[in-house]
């Protein structure tokens, strides 16, 4: 296949149905829906990086390979018997039509918040979810414990089990970490491990009350704590020292003039 200009759709269903067909290639023709079930998960967070960080074109790339994986699984279930693209395409344009039932349908909904509250109520009924524990239940199990720990507190909260404001929840939270030191004087393994569990859980719900991703916000704190390790690092060899030969306030106060180099 000579390169194109422009491609389509259906030239990338052609390129990787000759890629797993019988005189395609060694590697694509052995795989399965579980040895390349990872590279979902690792495309997606590349595009999300792409969009974040990327450039434009970096980002349509990126899209592409997650892409990519959508198709192959697709080529996958063709070879199996059990689905199709056609399959996929199918679910994902009838779900679109039936759960935004505000433009296809009868139901209302003039803002983002309503639009919101007539998707999860179109979901529920999809899924035959009758209960808030259902629903609650229903958040994949496969989601970053962050993100997961965040939808559920939210689908608790829309059914009233929430603390009144933000107090409740910052109260609740410095609770957690007393109880959490306790456990760790207490040279409990066993209940440090759940403690530690409740801060997590109680601070993502801080999170929540102050309207920010806990995920993003630990991700933002990772990113700081490599640049400021890295000034610590790079200082120390402009003195002719390592890490190793510094001693811990020496090092502090290379990481205070790392903070304070970002203000």
């Amino acid at each position: 296949m000579q390169e194109k200009k422009t491609y389509t759709f259906e030239d990338l269903l052609s390129i990787i149905e000759a890629l797993r067909g019988e005189n395609g290639c060694p590697w694509d023709k052995v795989q399965t829906h579980q040895s390349v079930k990872m590279n979902l998960i690792e495309e997606a967070y590349e595009a999300v990086e792409a969009l974040d960080h990327g450039t434009k074109d970096q980002f349509a790339d990126e899209l592409g390979d997650l892409l990519l994986q959508v198709v192959f699984h697709a080529q996958i279930g063709k070879g199996e018997g059990t689905f199709s693209i056609d399959d996929v395409l199918w679910h994902v344009c009838n779900k679109m039509i039936s759960r935004h039932t505000h433009i296809f349908g009868e139901d209302k909904a003039d803002t983002p918040e309503e639009v919101l509250e007539t998707w999860e109520k179109n979901k529920q009924k999809e899924k035959g979810q009758k209960s808030a524990t259902e629903s609650i239940s229903g958040v994949c199990a496969y989601l970053p414990a962050l993100i997961r720990a965040q939808k559920i507190q939210s689908k608790a909260a829309k059914v009233g089990f929430d603390w009144e404001n933000v107090t409740g929840a910052l109260d609740k939270l410095s609770e957690e970490v007393g109880e959490l030191s306790e456990a760790i004087q207490s040279r409990n393994d066993e209940m440090t491990f759940e403690e530690l569990g409740d801060v997590l859980f109680s601070a993502v719900n801080v999170a929540r009350f102050a309207h920010c991703s806990a995920e993003e916000a630990l991700s933002n704190t990772i990113r700081k704590f490599v640049t400021r390790f890295a000034y610590v690092e790079e200082s120390a060899l402009a003195l002719g020292k390592t890490l190793e030969d510094m001693t811990l306030s020496e090092m502090d106060a290379l990481w205070d003039e790392a903070k304070s180099r970002e203000n």
